[in-house]
């Protein structure tokens, strides 16, 4: 009998001849015999340093954060997702309230401003409304004690140092920023934060996930021994453009249509496909050393980006994570992770069962979502991760994650231009990289839009030999 036990060096070479780790055969590396017993499960970190959240559940406000001091929100940026990230914040806590709104545009201020007296009957009233450029100062100074910040990926950075330097609270979208410029700078004000006592929660909304957090408790538990490779993947559809319209300007219409263009988003992979990559540097408490990647553009309507990737990258310990991701209708989607240990592995996602197998594709472990819903009135990530950072508010006890999810954000970053460039990318050219891809003018106005051509890999390095 199979004891399922061999270490990650005899693993490593066994799956170098037997193929990647993310697609091995059942039981095809073991052939010694054991005993009836399994061995102990040996843990990959001691429970007190397990990065998880503590989320409040059952009394008298079952899964909200602790009722406490009144907090005042203020909201930079009201699409979509600051519009959704608003309502998180009504959802979780009690004594709260949205009480300052900034974006660029009226239009959408305006729609977020509706949506909040229709659901929660808040009365914002104008001199707390802000737009243009500046609106975010303006909501910074107007007297809130939190802050919301879910403007488009490449005004985070400055609008996080703002925010940090006027010692506000805050509640931060992933990813953290665009470009090494950005993601340093994120790194250095997530330090700044925390040494002023402030709390800063991202929107890496999966670490707030229940099925993720027991996951990652079984994998650190020991359950698929040393962790030794992954694959992580985001295949799914363009998820939605802006034409320009007439007397629209080339700037107001790339920052309406922000998911499509690299200096707004930093391309899907990071935009979106950042989820994926944090999952599994959560996971491992690590990061990559180096990329390859490679990436195309098919039928993408607007933008500058690509519409499909895929990125090797060799991490810190030595072994691979295979990044896929793709925007394309009509092709199959997949959205989950692998992650591939010495004794099994875990196999994650949003709309799948978090299972853990064996070297044989035996599960031993299931999430129980029917178990969470009988368990829990809450279970959007969503709103959880808003419970937390209001309990560490209420609790006066520091935390920043923006620091982790500028790093996850520098992952998916060098990928990007691993495969823009078509060269290999290391985690030291990034962390020395002047690359800033954001514009010192953000007036609205007509540009020379030749400067936005979409990137062919190794056309510099062509070019240079002539």
């Amino acid at each position: 009998m199979s004891n399922n036990s061999i270490n990650r060096r005899d693993f490593l070479t066994s799956a170098a001849i037997v193929g990647a780790a993310g697609t091995l055969g059942a039981g095809a590396l073991l052939t010694s015999c054991g005993g009836p017993k399994e061995p102990p499960l040996i843990p990959l970190t001691p429970e007190a340093e397990w990065s998880i959240p503590q989320l409040q559940a059952g009394g008298i406000l079952p899964d909200k954060a602790k009722d406490g001091r009144p907090l005042k929100a203020g909201v930079i940026g009201c699409g979509g997702r600051g519009s959704g990230a608003a309502n998180n914040f009504m959802d979780a806590a009690p004594n709260v309230t949205i009480a300052a709104l900034g974006d660029m545009f009226p239009d959408r201020l305006e729609n977020c401003r509706k949506a909040l007296k229709e659901k929660y009957n808040i009365d914002i009233p104008d001199d707390k409304c802000f737009t243009g450029a500046d609106n975010y100062k303006r909501v910074i100074d107007s007297g809130v004690d939190v802050l919301i910040i879910a403007t488009p990926p490449a005004f985070r950075p400055i609008h996080f140092k703002e925010a940090v330097n006027a010692g506000k609270h805050v509640f931060l979208e992933k990813p953290m920023a665009v470009d090494p410029v950005g993601a340093r700078s994120v790194i250095a004000d997530s330090k700044k934060a925390l040494a002023q006592g402030l709390c800063v929660v991202t929107g890496t909304q999966r670490h707030h996930q229940r099925c993720y957090i027991e996951s990652y408790k079984q994998v650190h538990s020991g359950m698929i021994g040393e962790i030794v490779g992954g694959n992580v993947y985001w295949n799914g559809s363009i998820p939605w453009f802006r034409t320009k319209q007439p007397g629209m300007t080339d700037m107001e219409w790339m920052i309406r249509d922000w998911v499509n263009w690299t200096w707004l988003s930093g391309d899907h992979l990071v935009e979106q496909h950042v989820h994926n990559l944090d999952v599994f540097n959560w996971f491992t408490g690590s990061k990559p050393v180096k990329a390859v990647g490679f990436g195309a553009r098919h039928r993408r309507p607007t933008g500058d980006q690509f519409d499909i990737f895929s990125i090797d990258y060799v991490y810190e310990e030595g072994y691979h994570l295979h990044s896929m991701c793709r925007q394309l209708y009509s092709c199959t989607n997949n959205v989950s992770e692998f992650i591939q240990g010495t004794k099994g592995a875990w196999i994650g996602g949003d709309r799948i069962n978090n299972t853990i197998i064996d070297l044989k594709g035996n599960v031993l472990w299931q999430y129980d979502f029917e178990k969470e819903r009988e368990d829990f009135q809450q279970t959007s990530p969503n709103v959880l991760e808003h419970v937390n950072w209001i309990n560490h508010i209420r609790d006066n006890k520091p935390i920043s994650q923006a620091e982790e999810t500028a790093i996850s954000t520098m992952t998916a970053i060098m990928g990007r231009i691993s495969a823009y460039t078509g060269a290999e990318v290391t985690w030291d050219e990034m962390m020395a990289s002047d690359m800033n891809l954001v514009p010192d003018d953000l007036t609205f106005r007509n540009m020379d839009m030749t400067q936005y051509p979409v990137a062919v890999p190794g056309a510099e390095r062509q070019a240079r030999r002539g």
